[in-house]
């Protein structure tokens, strides 16, 4: 499934610095900590665990952001998707109000990460928006502003007029603005917390795939093709690509998830003139619809945007067209924008739209469920589950517990939901 529709071209891929390859993990080695996946969730892990001074090994089955953490479009959101904080709270309690607070921060707290580290990684902290698409879904926006205002966000809601001079458009009704998301160049970050984690001490093996993990006198045992890795504790940090090198690697936790295809594109630079239109303070756009309209500027001008498709034959051919007419339909100023890159990579979706982190076994943490928000998210809770790891008791942590939830006739849901629910969010988004 994954390596017959997942195109690797993307921008982030042709722009990014190279990274050195680290070497496969051959023989046995021994280890405090055993990370397992080198996307923003392990790397960040791994970055905060040898910060506090433990021996840390991450294992990473392709190259380091080759999954969703390094194509996805960039945009560092401080909330989640459909999970709203009253929900949360009353499901988890004081952890929900603690985890609460930490996605609140989430986008401040990656950026401020990004310059301690000393990472180059296209960062702008230019806001993020989120406007209505109809006028009626400004209740919630309203909503949502009322709700993480009463948490402590800097969030606002912006009238029609304020979102026209925001995106650049009439064609949204206002929605809610937080001055602290922003975006980057997701693969750039990934390499360059990589590059931290090995500054401080981390070993990293990359094409390296863990292919099962057994407890076994005390301590867990990491069997890869050419190796094991031996660690008092362990973090499975894989979300929606568990089990795609091996499936005996905890399949409980990837049946508790669809693997989602995510379509990115990039357009040619835009010109001056069409930049003072488009986003003038190149904030990070993704407005209310469930079939997601999207855009921010990167480094070199390029209008970085993407679309949902039911079925991927022929998918870039068939977005170029579908989001080529959108962004004209919104913006006449760009006419029918050029794309030069299209891409994609899955996101993990939980039936609940909930993350769950979990205790796979004493001292073996696990977190999946990103659900479309992991950028800013996946660097915080890499900070928590560091703690977790470190001993911090639990409730002095940031951190939804719950168990993964499979999820019935899962090899077919998997297959047949995106087909069924994007036409389902486009019937909704025509709809008040």
């Amino acid at each position: 499934m994954f390596s017959s529709q997942q195109i690797s071209d993307s921008l982030w891929a042709g722009v990014s610095p190279p990274r050195a390859a680290a070497p496969a993990l051959k023989g046995r080695a021994d280890t405090d900590v055993a990370v397992i996946g080198g996307g923003f969730s392990g790397l960040s892990t791994a970055l905060h665990l040898a910060r506090a001074g433990h021996a840390v090994t991450l294992l990473e089955g392709r190259s380091i952001g080759f999954g969703g953490s390094g194509r996805n479009n960039g945009q560092v959101i401080p909330t989640m998707t459909a999970a709203e904080p009253d929900a949360i709270e009353e499901r988890f309690g004081e952890a929900g109000e603690r985890f609460v607070g930490l996605v609140r921060d989430s986008a401040s707290y990656l950026f401020d990460t990004v310059r301690i580290e000393g990472i180059d990684c296209e960062g702008e902290q230019t806001g993020w928006f989120q406007p209505a698409h109809r006028e009626s879904r400004m209740k919630l926006s309203e909503a949502r502003v009322n709700a993480w205002a009463k948490r402590g966000a800097p969030v606002r809601l912006l009238d029609r007029g304020e979102a026209s001079r925001v995106i650049g458009s009439d064609r949204w009704h206002g929605g809610m603005y937080n001055p602290t998301g922003g975006h980057i160049n997701p693969l750039a970050l990934a390499r360059g917390l990589a590059s931290a984690c090995e500054t401080k001490g981390v070993v990293i093996h990359e094409a390296s795939p863990v292919e099962t993990v057994d407890r076994r006198g005390g301590k867990w045992h990491l069997k890869t093709r050419d190796g094991e890795l031996v660690a008092r504790a362990a973090m499975l940090a894989t979300n929606a690509y568990t089990g795609f090198l091996a499936g005996g690697l905890a399949p409980k936790v990837a049946r508790s998830l669809v693997p989602v295809l995510s379509w990115q594109m990039a357009t040619t630079p835009l010109s001056a003139e069409q930049r003072e239109v488009v986003v003038p303070g190149r904030e990070a756009v993704s407005d209310t619809h469930g079939d997601l309209h999207f855009f921010r500027f990167d480094k070199r001008n390029r209008l970085v945007t993407g679309g949902a498709l039911a079925i991927g034959y022929n998918g870039p051919e068939r977005l170029k067209a579908i989001v080529g007419r959108r962004l004209q339909e919104a913006f006449p100023v760009l006419g029918r924008p050029e794309f030069d890159f299209v891409w994609n990579g899955y996101i993990g979706m939980t039936e609940d739209r909930f993350p769950f982190v979990s205790q796979l076994g004493p001292d073996f943490w696990c977190w999946a469920g990103c659900n479309g928000r992991g950028v800013g998210l996946s660097v915080s809770l890499g900070r928590e589950l560091a703690a977790a790891i470190s001993g911090m008791p639990e409730e002095e942590l940031a951190l939804p517990m719950s168990d993964p939830r499979p999820i019935p006739l899962h090899s077919l849901i998997k297959t047949l939901a995106p087909t069924a629910m994007l036409p389902l969010y486009r019937w909704r988004d025509g709809r008040d």
